[in-house]
């Protein structure tokens, strides 16, 4: 039998879904930010990110170093020099 997600009473926050969703929802949207910017403009994305801001800064990862919050999210860590030279301006 099918479940409405209408008649769903359980409400969760976002820090409350397993830490692994969380990541992984996270790396697709921030992937997709050029193709949707009004993303960045939402208050998900930046109470997903700061959940998991929180979570690394937990496990002691300097989230500020952007190989190591890569790292911990699951993406392939990428020198600076790359991450600059691809970079591109969100309109």
């Amino acid at each position: 039998m099918a479940v409405s997600l209408c008649n769903h009473q359980r409400r969760l926050t976002v820090n409350q879904y397993p830490l692994a969703e969380r990541k992984l929802i996270y790396r697709v949207l921030h992937k997709h930010l050029t193709q949707h910017p009004e993303l960045m403009d939402g208050t998900f994305l930046d109470d997903l990110q700061t959940d998991l801001q929180r979570a690394a800064q937990a496990e002691e990862v300097d989230i500020a170093d952007h190989g190591a919050w890569d790292e911990w999210l699951g993406n392939a860590v990428t020198s600076c020099a790359v991450r600059v030279a691809k970079r591109q301006v969100i309109a």
